[in-house]
């Protein structure tokens, strides 16, 4: 089965080539955010998977749903996603999307996920490293997991720092495992 990265790559590149054409970017941020709340509702999951649906229900329902949320070309991608039997990947289509669109613009989300609450100096610090690293703007957002015992898990982009004493103990693991 294809991986849900992989099935929404090309949807993700035909909208932010069309939203680089069109100066649209923004815009297209707003739709593919309303699309992936909808997909990604427990209630729009079930509907999009019973078989007693037909797409084009399917396809009512959800310009229903959005209203004037969706512009005339929003309306089609709603149509070639819920035709192509591909509307829940919306989420991921975002996703790739804004990654896309901040590798444009020179920016780079960044993940960072630590064993305690970091304070707006340990945050200003991370991203400025990482922002001198990758030469890029960086929007931080952080997360606590106390499950990582001390340090941090950044990420950004496809880059994964594991610097988390969780992280060195597996790899210490493995290391004696051998």
């Amino acid at each position: 089965m294809l991986e849900n990265s992989t099935i929404a790559r090309p949807y993700a590149s035909a909208v932010f080539e069309l939203a680089q054409e069109t100066g649209q970017a923004e815009e297209w941020s707003a739709t593919l955010e309303l699309l992936g709340v909808l997909a990604s509702d427990k209630n729009m999951r079930q509907l999009m998977t019973n078989p007693k649906i037909s797409r084009q229900q399917l396809q009512d329902l959800v310009f229903e749903v959005c209203g004037d949320g969706l512009s005339g070309l929003g309306r089609n991608l709603v149509k070639i996603l819920v035709q192509a039997g591909r509307l829940q990947y919306a989420p991921s289509i975002k996703n790739q999307y804004e990654q896309m669109r901040a590798a444009a613009e020179g920016r780079v989300e960044v993940e960072v996920v630590a064993a305690y609450a970091l304070d707006d100096q340990q945050q200003a610090g991370i991203a400025e490293t990482i922002s001198e690293r990758l030469g890029k703007q960086v929007n931080i957002s952080t997360s606590v997991d106390e499950s990582l015992i001390g340090g941090a898990v950044i990420r950004a982009g496809d880059s994964i720092i594991d610097a988390s004493l969780r992280g060195r103990l597996t790899e210490l693991r493995n290391e004696l495992a051998r």
